[in-house]
C-alpha cells in the first residue's frame, strides 16, 4: 500500500467531525481529497465511477436510508456528479442529529453549484475545508525547525541551516505539492503540472459547468495570469496583454479558474489606520501551486534558474501556498498589505485571536535587508496610527540559514519553516 503523507488538514478533518454532521473536502484536482477523506472514512460511495453514480441518481429519490446506509463516516467522493445528493444528506443529517456521519469532496465550488441549483447553502449542517496541494513541510521538503505558532508564543533567537539549495527550490516550484508524484522519479514529477493544465483546458473548463470555451483560449489566459503572478494587476492588464478577448469573456475564464481552485488569491489587510492613505482592496494574484505558473510559463527549473526576476515570483507562490498551509493550524488567514504610498508586505499572517505577523519573502538572504527595512516602516505606521503591533516580523527566503536579526526581524528560509 503507498505511504500516505500525513496533511495538515487531517487534524482540520477531525476537528469539523467533531461538530458537524458533514463535511466538505474541496480543492484543485489532484491534491489529495480523496486519500485525505479515506483516512477517516469507514465506507465510500465513488460518484465517479457511473455504475455507483446512477445508483445513487436513483436511490437519493427513492430510497435515501438505503443509499447511506453504509457504516459512518461515508465518504462521497464527487458528490456534485449527483448534485441533489446534497440536499438529501441535509436532511438525513436533520433527521438523524448525528455529527461526523459523511465526508463530501468535490472539484467544482460549492458556490457555483448551490448558484445553478438553488440548493440548501447547508449551513449549520455541513462544514467546509479547503485543502491545498502540499506544502515543505507535508512532503518532508521542510526540516520545520522553525515553528511559526512557538514565534507567536515569544521571539526567543532561532537558528536552522536550510537543506535546501536554489536548484533544489527550483526543482520544488516545478514538481509542486501534487501528492501523487512524491513517489516517482524527478524527471516525471516535473510533468505532473503540464498534465495538470492539458487536463483542464481540453476537459475541466467543459464540464464544470457545459459551456463551451476554448482550451487555447484558456492557455492564454493562464499564461498572462502567470505574468501577473504577485501582482494586484486589474482584468484590464490581462485583457491588453491578451488581445482579442473581451472583458465578459476574461471574466467567465476567471472565474472558472476560481471555481476550479486554480488559483489561490489573497486579500487585502487593513489595520484600521486613522490615516489619509488609501489602502488598495484589490486582491493578489497567485496560482494554487507553484508548479502550474512555471508550466503556463513553459518554464523548467533552468529556466527559472536563468530568470530570478521570474523565479522570484514563482516561489513567492509557492510561500503563499505554504503559509496558507500553515495558517490552518493557526487558525489565521493570510492576507497582503498595500497602500497608496507604495509600501507593501507580501503576507499579512492574521490569527483569530488578534495576533499577526508581518512577512516579506525574498528569493536571496542578500536581499533580506530590503524586506526588513519595509516591515519596519510598516510597524512604525502601524504603531504610530495607534493600532496593535505585530507578534514579529519575518522575511522568508528560499536558501540560507534561519537567525534573528539584531533589529529583532526574523531570517527564515523556506525550507526551516513549519507551522
Amino acid at each position: 500500500m503507498p505511504k500516505y503523507y500525513e496533511r495538515i488538514a487531517d487534524t482540520t478533518l477531525e476537528e469539523i467531525l467533531r461538530i458537524r454532521g458533514a463535511v466538505l473536502i474541496e480543492g484543485i484536482k489532484w491534491c489529495g481529497k480523496t486519500t485525505t477523506a479515506k483516512q477517516k472514512a469507514l465506507s465510500v460511495i465513488n460518484l465517479s465511477n457511473k455504475k455507483e453514480a446512477d445508483r445513487a441518481e436513483m436511490l437519493v429519490y427513492e430510497d435515501p436510508e438505503r443509499l447511506f446506509s453504509s457504516s459512518k463516516p461515508i465518504l462521497i467522493d464527487e458528490w456534485q456528479k449527483v448534485p441533489a445528493i446534497w440536499d438529501s444528506l441535509r436532511n438525513q443529517i436533520d433527521n438523524h442529529q448525528e455529527v461526523g456521519s459523511f465526508i463530501l469532496t468535490g472539484s467544482t465550488s460549492q458556490t457555483k453549484a448551490i448558484e445553478t441549483l438553488r440548493m440548501h447553502s447547508g449551513l449549520g449542517r455541513i462544514g467546509r475545508m479547503k485543502l491545498l496541494t502540499m506544502s515543505l513541510w507535508e512532503s518532508n521538503d521542510s526540516n520545520g525547525e522553525v515553528s511559526l505558532s512557538q514565534l507567536f508564543e515569544n521571539d526567543e533567537p532561532i537558528y536552522s541551516d536550510s537543506p535546501n539549495s536554489l536548484d533544489d527550490i527550483a526543482f520544488l516550484c516545478i514538481r509542486g505539492g501534487w501528492p501523487a508524484i512524491l513517489r516517482t522519479d524527478k524527471k516525471l514529477a516535473t510533468k505532473q503540472a503540464s498534465l495538470y493544465i492539458d487536463e483542464f483546458c481540453e476537459s475541466d473548463i467543459r464540464t464544470v459547468d457545459g459551456h463551451r470555451r476554448s482550451p487555447d483560449k484558456m492557455r492564454r489566459v493562464l499564461r498572462s495570469y502567470a505574468r501577473f503572478s504577485g501582482s494586484n494587476a486589474p482584468n484590464t492588464s490581462i485583457e491588453n496583454d491578451i488581445h482579442e478577448i473581451s472583458k465578459n469573456t476574461l471574466y467567465d475564464y476567471l472565474k472558472v479558474l476560481e471555481d476550479l481552485f486554480v488559483t489561490n488569491e489573497t486579500a487585502a489587510w487593513n489595520p484600521n489606520f486613522r490615516s489619509a492613505t488609501a489602502i488598495q482592496s484589490s486582491n493578489t494574484r497567485y496560482f494554487t501551486d507553484p508548479s502550474i505558473t512555471a508550466a503556463a510559463l513553459n518554464m523548467g527549473e533552468n529556466d527559472l534558474l536563468d530568470d530570478t526576476e521570474t523565479f522570484g515570483f514563482v516561489f513567492e507562490t509557492l510561500v503563499i501556498r505554504d503559509l496558507k498551509a500553515y495558517s490552518q493550524m493557526l487558525d489565521a488567514d493570510v492576507f497582503h498589505y498595500r497602500d497608496s504610498s507604495g509600501l507593501e508586505c507580501d503576507a499579512v499572517l492574521h490569527c483569530k485571536n488578534g495576533k499577526y505577523a508581518l512577512i516579506e519573502v525574498k528569493l536571496s538572504q542578500t536581499r533580506e535587508e530590503e524586506g526588513a527595512t519595509t516591515l519596519k516602516a510598516l510597524k512604525t505606521k502601524i504603531e504610530k496610527a495607534g493600532n496593535k503591533a505585530p507578534a514579529f516580523l519575518m522575511v522568508i527566503t528560499a536558501t540560507g540559514f534561519a537567525h534573528k536579526r539584531d533589529d529583532g526581524v526574523f531570517v527564515v528560509p523556506i525550507g526551516c519553516l513549519k507551522y
